[in-house]
């Protein structure tokens, strides 16, 4: 957490609030963040600058910003992003990473209570090569079934681990592989090679299913988690399996078994639904 559905929220909640908008000054509070900066070069990069573009890429916030550099922000499990055009409570100061001030006395923030996420500032060719590593988009139209299956073809791990797989397919975690694979009937202990072309039809629709009906609902909070707007998601009160394990499945009433042994994450399934 958060995923694709969490972090395009954002996006959506704080672009309309930031792009065009002109840093006047940035403040930098905690350094255990950064990746590939320093301190006072990220700080001199963002001073002064204008925000052109607020996008997502997979599970990352990117800002471009008119000097041409990207600072990239990916909050994790415990981070967001939030516009404030009033003063910061003390407890919203309390966990504050990166405080951007603007030109018109607005402020966006980088929250972070356990600090797990991470602050990138890359040049054109530093953003080529980051972009570069990171799979497809599930919830652009150029994201076929057939693309779906050539990104995954001959990987023999675990579906669920396939999926998850940055590399193959951008912004799908734990939360949605354990839903889109209940949807789409499969084990997540499956071997990848062994899908049918069916069985990646299948997958590949619930994947997009899921996300879709997941960023409908602002995401899902099971804890930290806020949108762009520091509000709850809701799509919590839709999880099939995810955290239900020991409870009874939806679909056929047997009980519901959670291990950690496919990729050391909490992984909940049916067993007489997903073969």
């Amino acid at each position: 957490m958060p995923e694709l559905p969490e972090v395009e929220t954002i996006v959506r909640d704080i672009a309309p609030q930031l792009e065009g908008a002109k840093i006047a000054r940035a403040e930098l509070r905690k350094t255990d963040v950064l990746r590939e900066v320093s301190k006072s070069r990220l700080l001199k990069a963002l001073s002064g600058n204008t925000i052109q573009q607020v996008y997502r890429r997979a599970k990352h916030i990117v800002f471009r910003l008119s000097s041409g550099h990207r600072m990239i922000i990916q909050p994790r499990m415990t981070g967001s992003v939030i516009v404030y055009d009033r003063k910061l409570t003390r407890a919203e100061l309390k966990y504050a990473v990166l405080i951007c001030t603007l030109s018109d006395k607005r402020k966006f923030v980088y929250r972070d209570v356990r600090r797990l996420g991470t602050i990138w500032l890359l040049g054109e060719e530093g953003w080529i090569a980051y972009t570069g590593r990171i799979g497809p988009e599930p919830l652009e139209e150029t994201f076929t079934p057939s693309v779906f299956a050539d990104r995954l073809k001959g990987t023999r791990t675990a579906v669920k681990k396939a999926i998850m797989d940055q590399r193959r397919l951008a912004g799908v975690g734990n939360i949605y592989a354990n839903e889109a694979l209940f949807d789409a009937r499969l084990n997540p202990a499956k071997s990848t090679h062994k899908l049918s072309l069916e069985q990646f039809g299948r997958l590949h629709a619930a994947i997009v299913d899921v996300l879709q009906r997941a960023l409908a609902s602002s995401g899902t909070t099971l804890r930290d988690y806020r949108t762009g707007k520091g509000e709850e998601g809701r799509f919590q009160f839709e999880l099939r399996v995810y955290g239900r394990g020991g409870e009874k499945c939806v679909n056929c009433g047997k009980t519901l078994v959670m291990t950690h042994e496919i990729d050391k994450r909490q992984t909940t399934f049916c067993r007489r639904c997903q073969t």
